[in-house]
């Protein structure tokens, strides 16, 4: 089961100067996918255990459109494992102009484990 969203980075996620994202926003929008595939697979939320890798691949900029996506890429009893990638999808090349970037360049990946406590599973959407 894969999950993926896009946004904009808007000036309010700029942390450093030159309008450059923090790193950990992308693992912000890691946490909203590895939720979605909760509510999908067990109808509840879950919690995010720990991050096993985190690979921070190129920067983000204040403009730029990410998508993130995630997998369920096992299922334990009561944990499931997954794997994460943020693409840069658009650029901002100044002033009200952007480019398509094609391929996507790949920004971040990581992959991590989420418990769904055994009476919180509901069955979701599947």
């Amino acid at each position: 089961m894969k999950v993926m969203i896009r946004l904009r980075m808007g000036s309010h996620d700029a942390h450093y100067g030159g309008n450059l994202v923090d790193g950990a926003r992308m693992l912000g929008l890691f946490g909203d996918v590895a939720t979605e595939l909760l509510i999908r697979h067990d109808g509840d939320e879950g919690l995010f255990r720990a991050y096993d890798a985190v690979e921070f691949l190129a920067p983000v900029y204040a403009g730029d459109y990410i998508e993130a996506e995630g997998e369920l890429v096992k299922v334990g009893n009561t944990s499931r494992q997954m794997k994460f990638e943020a693409r840069k999808v658009i650029r901002q090349t100044g002033g009200s102009a952007a480019e398509v970037i094609e391929p996507p360049i790949v920004v971040c990946r990581a992959s991590g484990t989420c418990v769904t406590p055994k009476e919180k599973q509901r069955g979701g959407a599947k």
